[in-house]
This record gives C-alpha cells, sequence and structure tokens, in this order.
C-alpha cells in the first residue's frame, strides 16, 4: 500500500546575473517562512563562492566541501542561525565546487534524504548564470524564483535561464520576483517585457508576476549590518513585500510530477499516493 508524506516544498532563487539581490530574498524568505512556524533550510547552491555566509556575517566550521571530500554527514555541516532558519553552507573559494561531477549530485541527493521529514522548506540559492551547476539545481527543484530587476541587463539575462532551461530541458512553469522596483508600474513594466519576448520566442513558457520588492533605503542599512532586513525594520516597505511573498509560497503546494528530472526527495516522491 503506498503511503501519503508529508513532502518539504523545495524551491530555487536563481537569476540571470549576478548582483540583484538574489540571496538577500533567499535569506529573507527563510526569516518570514520560519516566523509562521515553518522549519526552512537554505542550501547555498554557489558552492565554490558562499554568499549566504557573506549577507549573514557567518564562518561556519564545515560546508558542503567537507561532504564530498571527508564525508561528514549533514547533521555536522547545517549551520543553526540565530534568525530561526538553518544554513547548509557553501564552500569559499574552491574551484573543484564549481561543476559537481554526476556522483556528487547523486550522493547530495541521497545525503539530503536525512532533512525529508526535517524542514518544510528548501530554499536552494543558486549561483547566478547558466553554468551547469545551476541549471542542475534548477532541474531538481518543484518551484523556481526568478529574481528579476528593471535594469535591461538583468531582463536579458534571466530570458537566456528560462530559454535554456525550455528548450533543452522542457522546463515550462517559472515563478518571478521584481526586486528593486521603484514602483508598480516600473515593475509590471519589466515583467512585461519578460513575458512578451517568452510569448513570442518560447511558445508554451508560463510566467507568474509571485512578488514585488520596492526599492528600500532600509535594505542597505541591513546588509550592511549582516543581518535579515525583514529583522532590522519589519514593518520597512521591503520587509512588507518579503512577508507578502512567503504568504504566497505558503500556498504553494508541492510538484509530485517527477518530470524526468532527478528531484529533491525523489524517493518521497515516488511513494505519494
Amino acid at each position: 500500500m503506498n503511503k501519503s508524506y508529508n513532502l518539504p516544498m523545495v524551491f530555487s532563487l536563481t537569476s540571470g546575473k549576478g548582483g540583484v539581490g538574489k540571496t538577500n530574498i533567499s535569506v529573507n524568505l527563510a526569516y518570514c517562512l520560519s516566523r509562521q512556524n515553518k522549519k526552512v533550510l537554505i542550501l547555498d547552491a554557489d558552492l565554490g563562492l558562499a554568499n549566504v555566509d557573506v549577507v549573514m556575517g557567518i564562518a561556519p566550521r564545515l560546508n558542503i566541501f567537507h561532504l564530498f571530500h571527508d564525508h561528514k554527514p549533514l547533521q555536522e555541516i547545517i549551520f543553526s542561525t540565530e534568525f530561526g532558519f538553518d544554513i547548509l553552507p557553501a564552500a569559499s573559494g574552491i574551484s573543484e565546487m564549481l561543476s559537481l561531477s554526476t556522483g556528487q549530485k547523486l550522493e547530495l541527493l541521497e545525503a539530503m534524504d536525512y532533512l525529508e521529514d526535517r524542514i518544510d522548506y528548501l530554499i536552494v540559492d543558486t549561483g547566478a548564470g547558466i553554468n551547469d551547476n545551476v541549471v542542475y539545481f534548477n532541474l531538481a527543484v518543484q518551484q523556481r524564483l526568478l529574481v528579476l530587476t528593471p535594469e535591461p541587463t538583468s531582463l536579458t539575462d534571466v530570458y537566456a535561464v528560462i530559454k535554456v532551461l525550455k528548450t533543452r530541458h522542457d522546463i515550462n512553469s517559472f515563478k518571478i520576483v521584481v526586486n528593486w522596483a521603484k514602483s508598480l508600474k516600473e515593475a509590471r513594466d519589466v515583467f512585461k517585457k519578460l513575458y512578451n519576448a517568452c510569448d513570442h520566442f518560447l511558445s508554451g513558457v508560463s510566467l507568474e508576476l509571485s512578488g514585488i520588492i520596492p526599492y528600500d533605503q532600509e535594505v542597505k542599512k541591513a546588509v550592511a549590518s549582516q543581518i535579515p532586513f525583514c529583522h532590522y525594520n519589519q514593518h520597512s516597505p521591503a520587509s512588507t513585500a518579503l512577508e507578502n511573498l512567503s504568504k504566497t509560497i505558503i500556498n504553494w503546494k508541492p510538484d509530485k510530477n517527477l518530470d524526468g528530472n532527478i528531484k529533491f526527495f525523489w524517493k518521497k516522491l515516488l511513494f505519494q499516493e
């Protein structure tokens, strides 16, 4: 008899280029979700260039490098923050981590099975661009949240990510969050440009505008202090927008379709009723 499981929601934060606030959004989403009594883990998936550590101002003793090379168990590597969520840290400045082997990818998925009954949300904070690791992690998640800013280069690069995932891997559905928007009109205009480009050149792509995060000086102050801006000032415009985005994510349903790509917690998926 098949057994029904509480499947963790696994989603990525990704972008076509660096410097768009992707990791900061990951950290603050983790904070907001944890405040709603959810157990949250961020996987810093920029494996050779740790970003979450920098944003949080932390220096974990162990990182994912030690999983592969010293066979450390996941429970020893996971770093618990003072803000109610956990981090699986990346290595920093280790070039061999920039592209995982097939064996390492499988080893990571096997190790993550330890967490299947211990977390509600796994946030996969990918690197920027469309290298092998970025593509791999975006295939292994259930939902993809792409970070877009009003800058023309951001629009071009997010489109490139969507194109690669659509044309090479038949991924059709994407969530979009517009960051650093100076107005709702600006955010909707840049989303519309992306939507029109995908509609014209990539048949069958589904885009959903999941959130708009306004430009907010309080974010800079929080970044300088290396703490989540939703903790630094819970009532600032950006914090309110992140809180709303987290409530949107709470309503996402885990995708039980394996779609031909191996997934985090895929064993649970096999036994879902």
